[in-house]
């Protein structure tokens, strides 16, 4: 995360808010969502017009909305929420909405620094992508799945290039999706495709396509690859050489392909949610090493401690040398790091948080309603009413929990470690 070194590390807790006072002043107050560097708290409320609009650190903004959703905090830590005025839909930032509006507006990103905001819209039946309140020249019948660049300068979706009615079978299966880049579709058309992708400098874009009903692959700028799968999963470039990795089905069981070609020689029941290192050193994937049981292969070595029910939010650290991820056995969920459990088990756990540097690992955790923040399987935080994830500074010897105590106060507190 940018900007850490500008973030206030003195160790000590304050309070940002009351949320008892907002819900007195009030009455209607959703969930609450804190700023990255927990700084600021902000909920979607109802005004004295019945109105929906914004408070933040108890401020309400001035502009009132018929709807309000999907309130987040960029990484820069402004604000923003997805609403509608007088049927008239924007993205909102830090009160000010765009100045072009949509008949909706939906799946708001941002880039690595928050600079950059892309959302999809739709006007007049026609759909696109909106970077910082501007549209793609052209507009599509349909779309879903947008990506953005890292600075979310560039935007990619999946869009509809060839109008057919919903019982035309037969243009459908011609193909009609493709990929826009930046308002542009590729020249060729697919069945179907999903999940576009950009590479680490932006330049490239790769989806999961269908050729017909039964052959899938990936393609890449527009070209797909030659080898043909019965199913394929996500693709993702390697940070550190711009190849391009996807799990793939083969006769044999699932492994993992590189610029089309087998790359991992073990076979799994199933591949997917495949990740890189920052450094692009190491790939990890969750796996099933036989049907019915979950782990993870980290450069296709698979962990021994499996699980029943599932494993989800893999991780890894800048240089790939730790790995964890939560795995849920009997319904109750537990932190692994590099294929160890942590001793506790939980009604929920979290996506887990590496230091910038790796030498710390933190999990937001929940029993019984009760919130607690744990380090290196250690609680640092307990009995919270709620709480967000950690967050480490550059050195890993401090951590930011935010967090909200006894029902009502959220607080931000610096803990040395």
């Amino acid at each position: 995360m940018e900007g850490l070194e500008n973030w206030d590390w003195n160790p000590g807790k304050r309070t940002i808010a009351d949320l008892k006072e907002w819900k007195d002043a009030h009455g209607y107050v959703e969930e609450p969502y804190a700023s990255p560097d927990g700084e600021k708290v902000a909920s979607i409320i109802k005004n004295e017009d019945m109105e929906f609009t914004v408070c933040e650190n108890g401020e309400v903004w001035e502009g009132g909305y018929d709807k309000a959703f999907f309130l987040r905090y960029a990484p820069d830590s402004r604000l923003t929420v997805i609403a509608s005025e007088f049927g008239e839909w924007s993205l909102v930032v830090d009160g000010e909405g765009w100045e072009d509006k949509y008949d909706f507006v939906w799946d708001s990103k941002f880039g690595l620094n928050g600079k950059n905001m892309a959302a999809l819209a739709q006007s007049g039946g026609e759909y696109c992508a909106v970077v910082n309140g501007t549209p793609w020249e052209n507009l599509f019948g349909f779309i879903t799945g947008l990506a953005v660049s890292p600075d979310a300068s560039s935007t990619a979706a999946v869009v509809q290039t060839v109008k057919f009615p919903q019982a035309d079978t037969e243009t459908f299966l011609k193909g009609a999706y493709s990929v826009a880049v930046n308002g542009t579709a590729w020249d060729r058309n697919f069945v179907n495709a999903w999940e576009p992708i950009f590479s680490p400098d932006g330049k490239r874009v790769a989806v999961t396509i269908r050729h017909n009903l039964y052959d899938y692959t990936i393609a890449v700028d527009g070209e797909p690859w030659n080898s043909i799968y019965p199913t394929v999963w996500k693709p993702l470039f390697s940070p550190a050489d711009g190849s391009l990795t996807a799990p793939v089905k083969t006769k044999q069981g699932w492994t993992l392909a590189k610029d089309d070609q087998i790359y991992w020689s073990g076979r799994y029941s199933q591949l997917w949610h495949h990740i890189y290192s920052k450094d692009g050193s190491r790939i990890a994937a969750i796996v099933a090493p036989k049907y019915g049981r979950w782990t993870v292969a980290v450069d296709d070595k698979p962990w021994k401690t499996t699980f029943g029910d599932m494993v989800t939010d893999l991780v890894m650290s800048f240089d790939g040398s730790r790995s964890a991820c939560i795995g849920k056995d009997n319904e109750r969920y537990q932190v692994v790091e590099n294929g160890e459990t942590w001793n506790g088990n939980y009604d929920m756990a979290w996506t887990p948080v590496f230091s910038p540097r790796g030498n710390r690992l933190g999990c937001r955790v929940e029993n019984n309603g009760k919130f607690a923040i744990l380090v290196d399987d250690k609680p640092v935080a307990e009995n919270l009413s709620d709480a967000w994830d950690p967050i480490f500074n550059e050195e890993g010897d401090k951590v930011l929990v935010r967090a909200v105590e006894d029902g009502k106060s959220v607080i931000r507190e610096v803990i040395s470690l």
